[in-house]
């Protein structure tokens, strides 16, 4: 047997048994014992709050037991709201006035409390019965998440009952078919591509029932595109037009009854056509940064990647893959023509190049052939730094570097750059003259192969004497006309 000072604290989570039926009231009530004068009221009793240290009759086991159940209260069938049914019991000391039983919606912290109170002389002519008390005035709404708890009147310390209960669902038979707020009915539409609105109304609905209508945009949850608009009950099936500026695929009809915590129900029509996405690119010149900022999430890889003039086709530079859904931010980029973002989701790849319409400075690599030798030159409409590799073309996007050769310092904006190289270095199948910009994180090669020779030229190894690569700097362009980059 638990002594005097013992603690109960009982949490249990309480519902209607699976297949149970949900029984219903015609009138709320309240009721004690029979033949016991109680004096019900519906409020909390701030005095009730401040517990008292239990005399030595007033053990936890005088509560005895606490039920907790769903009822439904109906003006007609399709009109019902939820009510908690509590039973509680009570065995009489004789310091004991009565009990009260507090809800506490975990959901919004409201408290609603109801008390049952014995006079003084029947409580004394009650001590040692069963006090048993029955009220079923306690609204609820829909899946709420309650705490009830049972105390003893007046409130002795750790003298209590208390237990979670959460109300049933629309998932349930009787609660689905009973309560407004779960008449989600059904969305129709169609798009009015010329007024750029979306035509919406509601069927498979009372029609009593009013009910709002909306757009919005989906991320965790359903943000506000446009403001609901509110369908009175004396116009069922009346259409709404809901204006729009892009359809994007996160772009939801949203619908639900006009009543308190009614379920919704969403429709995103354009949810597949992803590709309105790809142009959410931002370059800021100043900062040098890339950043793709997709007003819907969509779930993914993004890369920078190199496009190719002869086929199409964008190479991936290294290291610049990033997951989404987020934005996707680089640092340090060169803004080149021909560098470009790929954008891969279970629907297929798209290549964004937000540079190819040459609004933005770039720099050029052009190939001369000279007497003994070839000159890289760079020019550039911005200060900038570059390097030339030689190296041995493996596969159509893979060249592995054989030689790396620093060009000088380009301070100055329209400025010349240049590197001599041998003759013997670059006429040999696969060898290619890579030109780079070196003060980025992220760049993009000029690339060219296949370079031939104006004379029959026998490849020979390179010796320790054979004349060094050297570095020019003109203020001109000068030189024969450029071979076409590839």
């Amino acid at each position: 047997m638990l002594s005097g000072n013992a603690i109960i604290f009982l949490t249990l989570v309480w519902g209607t048994l699976e297949g149970q039926t949900i029984s219903q009231i015609s009138e709320c009530g309240f009721a004690c014992s029979e033949g016991v004068s109680c004096k019900s009221k519906v409020n909390r009793n701030i005095f009730n709050s401040f517990c008292r240290q239990p005399l030595p009759s007033v053990t936890p086991s005088v509560l005895e037991s606490l039920t907790l159940s769903t009822t439904t209260k109906c003006v007609h069938r399709g009109a019902c709201a939820l009510h908690l049914s509590v039973s509680a019991s009570l065995i009489m000391e004789e310091s004991l006035r009565g009990l009260e039983i507090c809800l506490l919606s975990l959901d919004t912290q409201e408290t609603r409390c109801h008390s049952a109170r014995i006079p003084k002389v029947s409580s004394q002519k009650m001590v040692g019965r069963t006090l048993q008390v029955h009220f079923d005035c306690f609204e609820v709404s829909v899946a709420q998440h309650l705490y009830v708890t049972l105390k003893t009147i007046p409130y002795y310390c750790e003298v209590q009952i208390s237990r979670e209960y959460r109300v049933e669902d629309c998932t349930d038979a009787d609660v689905g078919r009973n309560i407004p707020a779960c008449f989600a009915g059904r969305l129709n539409y169609n798009v009015d591509h010329a007024q750029k609105a979306i035509k919406v109304h509601f069927a498979d609905i009372p029609r009593s029932q009013a009910y709002y209508v909306r757009l919005c945009l989906k991320w965790f949850a359903c943000e506000d595109y446009s403001p609901p608009v509110l369908v009175n009950a004396e116009q069922p099936g009346k259409a709404v037009s809901l204006k729009y500026s892009q359809l994007l695929p996160c772009l939801c009809i949203e619908g639900w009854a006009a009543v308190p915590d009614a379920v919704r129900i969403q429709i995103c029509p354009f949810e597949n056509d992803t590709r309105i996405l790809w142009d959410y690119i931002f370059y800021n010149p100043f900062a040098q940064s890339l950043s793709w900022e997709p007003p819907c999430p969509v779930q993914g890889q993004v890369h920078l990647c190199g496009m190719s003039k002869t086929d199409d086709l964008c190479w991936e530079l290294s290291h610049t893959g990033r997951t989404a859904p987020g934005n996707v931010h680089y640092l340090q980029v060169d803004p080149q023509p021909w560098l470009c973002m790929k954008f891969t989701t279970l629907q297929g790849s798209w290549v964004r190049c937000p540079f190819a319409d040459g609004n933005f400075p770039g720099w050029k690599m052009k190939i001369h052939q000279l007497p003994d030798k070839f000159r890289a030159s760079f020019i550039s409409r911005s200060p900038a730094h570059f390097q030339v590799h030689l190296c041995n073309r493996t596969e159509p996007f893979h060249c592995h570097v054989l030689e790396t050769i620093s060009v000088g310092s380009q301070g100055d904006a329209d400025a010349i750059a240049h590197v001599d190289i041998p003759e013997a270095e670059v006429c040999s199948p696969d060898i290619c003259i890579q030109g780079w910009r070196t003060d980025v994180d992220y760049s993009v090669p000029a690339q060219m192969c296949d370079i031939r020779c104006n004379r029959s030229y026998r490849k020979r190894q390179r010796r320790p004497h054979d004349s060094p690569l050297t570095i020019h700097r003109d203020p001109g362009t000068g030189g024969d006309p450029p071979r076409s980059l590839s």
